[in-house]
């Protein structure tokens, strides 16, 4: 009697389906601007005296030390005002200046003067206005900040100083918790680097970004015939539908990032961060119910638009001179375009590679869009209802 032998399943199976786990579990992280703040650090004529500017996200004072009084949820002036020294204390335990020589480093105290409020495009910020006094005029500064680097390791301190005419732009993290600034000159080509890596970073981290991306990388490697996907025939083709939606949706988001950041346009960012989930919900539901199957480039450049106010929150706040923003806006759009062709150049191979096979088309395609568009749907409630999380 003939038996049918069933053949054992391909190792590409077990890897694909190992690779939507990493791709489920990557999603699942909770999407949200990453936490920043804003330092500004500006030189006097004689150059021994600095007035600095030290802007806080109230959220973020929250999680370190805990400033809404009644906790209803609301951190009120009365109540900033309570914990003013304890916020003054907090933040200037975790901010140094000193005046650096080749061998050495001179502290400059730093004193504290004022505590007002601010609302950036991401919410309420404490305001810290301080004095910096060095005993001698610095050739160079050496500033360290690791301000919530032991609470939130993604956490980002932007520098924006002004000295001898001349404003520079710089980045701490928690791998970079101390900069030497010379003074007697701008470093553009360290600045072009440091927005670079914070434009490669943001896209890395912003899973809502990431997450469309796959949107739209799904369906590049098939085509949507007779009710079903089928695979495509060719790696040209496959490529040719990537190059176009990835290049509509690159020259969409930098032209809003780029008028966003120049202060041209200004949206809340409660209304941008919404768009973006749901954005994430129709890309999604657009690869399992199929309405945009041509021209989807057309859909990527009009998502883009929103997805650029969602990258220009970071340099907006930072209240760059013109000169100074055009060079951090040009680095941190390469770093954004980098982080973005790299997902494409891990993502597209591995997609093309499954293309034929029933799990890609059957399992992982629609298990992958639900998953997102579930997910996106939830940041969407959260983000435009404020539903904490």
């Amino acid at each position: 009697m003939y038996r049918k032998r069933i053949a054992p399943m391909p190792n590409r199976f077990f890897r694909a389906l190992l690779c939507l786990a990493l791709l489920l579990c990557a999603a699942f992280a909770h999407a949200h601007k990453p936490s920043d703040s804003y330092l500004s650090l500006q030189l006097d004529a004689s150059g021994t005296r600095i007035a600095g500017q030290w802007d806080i996200a109230l959220r973020d004072l929250e999680h370190a030390i805990g400033v809404d009084g009644d906790g209803d949820g609301a951190i009120t002036w009365g109540e900033l005002r309570k914990r003013e020294q304890d916020i003054a204390q907090y933040a200037f335990a975790h901010l140094s200046v000193a005046r650096a020589t080749a061998d050495a480093r001179e502290p400059c105290p730093l004193r504290f003067e004022q505590l007002l409020t601010d609302q950036h495009v991401d919410g309420a910020y404490a305001v810290l206005r301080f004095k910096v006094e060095c005993a001698a005029a610095p050739a160079s500064l050496a500033i360290h900040y690791s301000l919530l680097f032991d609470l939130d390791p993604d956490h980002r301190g932007l520098l924006d100083l002004r000295a001898n005419a001349a404003s520079r732009a710089m980045v701490f993290s928690q791998e970079t918790p101390e900069l030497v600034v010379r003074l007697d000159g701008v470093e553009r080509t360290g600045q072009l680097r440091a927005f670079v890596r914070e434009g490669f970073w943001h896209i890395l981290h912003g899973y809502d970004h990431v997450l469309f991306l796959f949107t739209l990388l799904l369906p590049a490697v098939v085509l949507y015939r007779d009710g079903r996907w089928t695979p495509r025939a060719s790696l040209r083709d496959a490529m040719l539908d990537i190059v176009k939606v990835i290049t509509a949706f690159t020259l969409a988001h930098s032209f809003t990032l780029s008028i966003a950041a120049l202060g041209l346009v200004s949206l809340p960012s409660r209304l941008v961060e919404s768009a973006i989930a749901f954005t994430v919900v129709l890309g999604a539901l657009n690869n399992l119910f199929p309405i945009v199957t041509e021209r989807r480039w057309l859909a990527a450049f009009a998502f883009g638009l929103i997805h650029g106010f969602g990258f220009a929150s970071v340099l907006a706040d930072l209240g760059l001179e013109r000169g100074n923003l055009a060079l951090s806006l040009l680095g941190f759009n390469l770093g954004v375009e980098i982080g973005q062709l790299a997902i494409v150049l891990v993502f597209a191979p591995l997609a093309y590679w499954l293309r034929e096979t029933f799990f890609y088309r059957r399992i992982f395609m629609p298990g992958g869009a639900l998953a997102i568009a579930l997910l996106a749907a939830y940041w969407f409630v959260s983000r435009a209802f404020d539903v904490s999380s």
